[in-house]
């Protein structure tokens, strides 16, 4: 568990962007050198190439979320979503082609993150879970009490798995 000032981080935020850099990187390569092998390379297919590899990368780039005492952050390409989860007002579950978990604070902050990442890094889940404990506890916690008792119950599940799977009984 994280300690009271600790700054919890997403663990496999890295791994998931070096994946978005070798998906947007290797058709870049295989289209420069089919280029370059037939002898149409131009520096206006070079260009598109790019562009099309840069536009992958924006598209597969994940989300870093981050969070601490009573606030959680998502950062994408420059763009950064930070909340006061002590302040939470709004918790909704998005169903969809990706579940999306969408929270809104008191201020104004709204972040969308992916609730995987809530269960592939339980130490992020303790963070939001007291923020919003307090939000509840001070009546602010309007909508979303019970998104998030779902959630606590799937994270249940998954550490009783991940237990049962440690210690064999699976």
């Amino acid at each position: 568990m994280a300690g009271s000032g600790e700054v919890a981080n997403d663990q496999d935020w890295a791994q998931e962007w070096w994946s978005a850099v070798r998906c947007a990187g290797v058709p870049l390569v295989l289209l420069l050198l089919v280029d370059w092998a037939s002898g149409h390379g131009a520096l206006w297919r070079t260009a598109l190439w790019l562009a099309l590899s840069a536009l992958l990368f924006a598209v597969l780039c994940p989300t870093r979320i981050s969070a601490g005492p009573n606030w959680l952050t998502a950062r994408r390409l420059g763009r950064e979503h930070r909340i006061r989860t002590d302040l939470l007002i709004s918790v909704r579950c998005l169903d969809g082609v990706s579940p999306r978990l969408l929270l809104r604070d008191a201020l104004g902050g709204r972040v969308e993150i992916d609730p995987e990442v809530l269960v592939r890094n339980p130490q992020l889940w303790h963070r939001l879970d007291e923020g919003a404990r307090k939000a509840a506890a001070e009546g602010m916690l309007l909508c979303g009490e019970t998104a998030l008792r779902r959630l606590s119950s799937r994270m249940d599940r998954e550490t009783a798995l991940g237990v049962f799977r440690a210690s064999g009984l699976n």
